[in-house]
């Protein structure tokens, strides 16, 4: 009976250093496997052969001990080392390590798998897969790059493809006005030489002033037969203001057109502000309007930089292929004034494209402790003819700070593109600075604005959250999506399913997804691998030792082996 037990005992030891040297092994070939975690067997007794159980202490005697005899050993689990792998760079910024707990989520055929091997690169289809294209799991983003952390999905990073643009929401202006400078007293005002009837021949004292509801058809010089215009011209008006030539606009002449149309297309094309606290002339409120005696009259804003001019020429018309200056000529009775600057600049609609936006200020006021500057912007590509977009005031104390209208807002129209309309924009004018001297003058410039033109996705960083920020060509920055983690109450529970991945076991627990950093999951480091937690070393000192203890089983075998040769010797 020993015997046969020793035997059964000694072929346990066997099986059970086998069973090491398979796992050790296994740990010394995948020491080069990133993300792999490495195992040990624990061994534990088996039932014991009891030859007595002992006795309890009488008064006559002090009691016995049990006696047994084990009947070996068996492994009680295999272990993984959950433990931190080394962590090495790479030259990829899609590979992925994790410093701490947690794992990877990924989607094979089968549905999600675990793993903490990050060696990630992007697939024809622009998601970040494995190795063996198993697909990244993480959270995606809506249109407007938002994250949708409401369910997983694969994290797609489009390379080349992805384009977007930037409208423009904020921009600040610098530079510096003259507070001392002259004050704009007087903005400039004009009247055409001749008056205008509306009958041939007619004259303004016979009643025949032609009004703005005049048409145009019908629009005659006092005292001339032929009308000014005819059916089916195009009337083109190229003015100056503060000596710039403006961007022309254009009227054609139809049998319903009138004079208050081609007044108006002027007003349009000049830029002139008026209403609200916009400063008046003579009591009139700036503009183009025809008086009571046919004259056209031009009111123009205050600055010098306003200062409007119009010449013989700047009107034209065409009817067919032939063009013609209009006889129009105004007389200047009076130019604009005072202290003002001007700069243009460009701002980006929605869809990217640049919107000109013209600014000019001027000294409007100043007391004994403040100095007030008004500000005007225009823009040729807002949608309406009027290139007008809105007017305000600023003011700087006695240091030069500006105390009040620091930040303003204004509006572009965009209806005659995709763009969204109206552009809403915020203008900041606390750079500027009110303090400057008399040769130096008054200067206004874009000091920053957040819009960009179109721009490619170049590139790509992922940060310790695991939050993707795509980079554009432009200089845009964009949430992709993010990468989720899994970590589970009972890693030791997860199956292993090769290709260095884990499943969900019976009592490991279902996985609790976390954003990387949160709730004790681990942060990522991009850019960066998790190698083998294989101890080479220990590895094969543990190999040793097994190998020793397979040894010494073997010899108990033989041992016993012996002692059964001697017993057949005594039968013969």
């Amino acid at each position: 009976m020993g015997l046969t037990s020793a035997l059964t005992t000694s072929l346990n030891g066997l099986a059970l250093n086998e069973q090491t040297i398979d796992v050790l092994g296994n740990n010394i070939a995948n020491a080069g496997t990133n993300g792999f975690k490495a195992s040990s067997v624990l061994f534990q007794t088996q039932l014991s052969r009891t030859l007595s159980v002992g006795s309890r202490p009488s008064a006559d005697n002090g009691g016995t001990n049990p006696k047994q005899i084990g009947l070996g050993a068996t492994s009680a689990a295999i272990f993984k080392d959950f433990s931190q792998g080394s962590i090495t760079n790479s030259t990829s910024p899609s590979d992925l390590a994790i410093q701490g707990d947690g794992f990877f989520i990924v989607n094979g055929p089968d549905g999600n798998v675990y793993s903490r091997a990050g060696n990630f690169n992007l697939s024809s289809e622009d998601t970040l897969v494995t190795p063996s294209g198993l697909r990244v799991q993480g959270y995606g983003v809506d249109e407007d790059f938002n994250l949708v952390t409401t369910q997983l999905a694969d994290i797609e990073i489009p390379l080349g493809d992805l384009t977007v643009a930037q409208q423009t929401r904020n921009l600040s202006i610098s530079g510096a006005v003259l507070s001392t400078g002259e004050l704009s007293t007087m903005g400039a005002t004009l009247n055409s030489q001749d008056a205008f009837v509306n009958t041939a021949g007619g004259t303004v004292g016979g009643g025949d002033t032609a009004s703005g509801a005049t048409l145009l058809t019908s629009l005659y010089k006092e005292g001339d037969a032929t009308p000014l215009f005819s059916l089916d011209d195009e009337i083109t008006f190229t003015p100056r203001k503060g000596g710039r030539i403006l961007e022309s606009q254009t009227l054609a002449v139809t049998s319903t057109t009138t004079l208050s149309d081609l007044l108006t297309m002027m007003d349009h094309t000049l830029g002139i502000q008026s209403g609200g606290t916009v400063p008046q002339e003579g009591g009139q409120n700036p503009g183009i309007t025809i008086d009571a005696n046919g004259l056209i009259q031009v009111i123009g804003n205050r600055g010098s930089v306003n200062d409007v001019s119009i010449t013989l020429g700047d009107l034209q018309v065409t009817n067919g292929s032939a063009s013609s200056t209009v006889d129009l000529a105004f007389t200047k009775n009076q130019f604009a004034d005072g202290e003002s600057a001007i700069t243009d600049f460009i701002v980006f609609d929605s869809l990217g494209q640049e919107v000109n936006v013209k600014m000019t200020t001027y000294l409007e006021s100043r007391d004994s402790t403040s100095s007030t500057f008004r500000y005007f912007l225009e823009s040729v590509d807002d949608s309406d003819s009027d290139i007008v977009l809105g007017n305000g005031t600023f003011v700087f104390d006695g240091e030069g700070i500006v105390t009040s209208g620091g930040v303003q807002q204004f509006a572009i129209d965009r209806n005659n593109t995709a763009a969204i309309s109206p552009m809403q924009i915020n203008i900041d004018l606390r750079s500027l600075t009110g303090i400057s001297t008399k040769s130096a003058g008054s200067a206004i410039t874009l000091q920053a604005q957040d819009g960009s033109s179109p721009g490619s996705l170049s590139s790509f960083v992922i940060d310790e959250t695991g939050v993707i920020n795509g980079i554009f060509d432009n200089g845009i920055i964009r949430t992709l999506g993010q990468v989720v983690l899994a970590r589970f109450s009972n890693p030791q529970g997860l199956l292993d399913n090769g290709d260095t991945t884990f499943l969900e076991g019976v009592s490991s627990g279902t996985p609790f997804l976390v954003t990387p950093g949160n709730f004790g999951a681990g942060t990522i480091r991009a850019g960066s691998i998790e190698l083998s937690n294989t101890d080479i070393g220990r590895n094969l000192v543990d190999l040793i030792v097994a190998s020793t203890n397979y040894r010494g089983n073997a010899r108990v075998i033989d041992s016993v082996q012996r002692l059964v040769d001697e017993l057949l010797l005594l039968g013969r």
